[in-house]
C-alpha cells in the first residue's frame, strides 16, 4: 500500500511539474521592465522566449514575435533548447508512468516490468526537472549580468552626476514558475525511483537439489542373490537349485545326466 501511494503521489507531483514547465515556456513575462527610478511609466515592456510585448497605460498590449533564429543571443537559444528537452522528456515520462502504475492492469504484465518502467519514468522526470531548472537559471544569470551592466551605463555620464534613461529588465513571473515546476518534476522523479524498489519482486536464492525418481520395486531373494534395482538390465526371478549353489540359468546351460532320463 505504501509503494502504491508513493508511486501515485510521485506521478501527480510530476504531472504538475511538467504542466508548470510547459506553462513557463509559453509565458511572455520572462523578463519585465524595472520601474525603479524610471521616469517613464506610460509604457511597460516585458519579454519572453518567443516574443516581446509592450503594454501601454491605456491597457493596449502589443506583442511581436522573434522572426529570426540566428539573430538571437546564443544564451536565449540555449534556454529554449533546455526547456524543450525538459518538456519532451517529461511528456514521455508521463506516458510511461501511466502504464507503470500498480493500480492499472494491462494484460499479464508482471511486477518486474512495472518496476523497470517506473524507474525509467523516474529518471526521465529527474532529467526533465534538471533541464528546466538549468534553463531558468541560465536566463536569470543573463538578466542579472545585463541589469548591472545597464546600471553602470546609467551613471557613467558626467562622472556619475547625470543619469541617463535606459531600460533595465528584472525577473519575470515565468522564472519563478519555471523554478517551482522544475523542482516539482525533480521531486516526483525521485519518488518514482523510490517506488521502483518496492515494486521489484524479491529475489530468493536457494540451492537447487536434483531429484531422481525411484525405480521399480526392489525384489529381494533368499539364498544370497543380490536384489535388482531398476537402473540395470531387467532381471527375471531365478529359481535356486542344490541349496543355492546353482540357479535356473546355470542348470539349463549345463545339463546334467538326469536331464536325459
Amino acid at each position: 500500500m505504501a509503494v502504491t501511494a508513493c508511486q501515485g503521489l510521485g506521478f501527480v507531483v510530476s504531472l504538475l511539474g511538467v504542466g508548470g514547465i510547459i506553462a513557463a515556456t509559453c509565458m511572455d513575462q520572462w523578463s519585465t521592465q524595472d520601474l525603479y527610478n524610471n521616469p517613464v511609466t506610460a509604457v511597460f515592456n516585458y519579454q519572453g522566449l518567443w516574443r516581446s510585448c509592450v503594454r501601454e497605460s491605456s491597457g493596449f498590449t502589443e506583442c511581436r514575435a522573434y522572426f529570426t533564429m540566428l539573430g538571437l543571443p546564443a544564451m536565449l537559444q540555449a534556454v529554449r533548447a533546455l526547456m524543450i528537452v525538459g518538456i519532451v522528456l517529461g511528456a514521455i515520462g508521463l506516458l510511461v508512468s501511466i502504464f507503470a502504475l500498480k493500480c492499472i492492469r494491462i494484460g499479464s504484465m508482471e511486477d518486474s516490468a512495472k518496476a523497470n518502467m517506473t524507474l525509467t519514468s523516474g529518471i526521465m522526470f529527474i532529467i526533465s526537472g534538471l533541464c528546466a531548472i538549468a534553463g531558468v537559471s541560465v536566463f536569470a544569470n543573463m538578466l542579472v549580468t545585463n541589469f548591472w551592466m545597464s546600471t553602470a551605463n546609467m551613471y557613467s555620464g558626467m562622472g556619475g552626476m547625470v543619469q541617463t534613461v535606459q531600460t533595465r529588465y528584472t525577473f519575470g513571473s515565468a522564472l519563478f514558475v519555471g523554478w517551482v515546476a522544475g523542482g516539482l518534476t525533480l521531486i516526483g522523479g525521485v519518488m518514482m525511483c523510490i517506488a521502483c524498489r518496492g515494486l521489484a519482486p524479491p529475489e530468493t536464492t536457494y540451492r537447487a537439489v536434483s531429484y531422481h525418481a525411484s525405480g521399480p520395486n526392489v525384489a529381494y531373494k533368499t539364498g544370497g542373490i543380490k536384489a535388482s534395482s531398476g537402473f540395470g538390465p531387467t532381471t527375471k526371478n531365478k529359481k535356486i537349485y542344490d541349496g543355492g549353489a546353482r540357479t535356473e540359468d546355470e542348470v539349463q546351460s549345463h545339463p546334467s545326466k538326469y536331464d536325459y532320463v
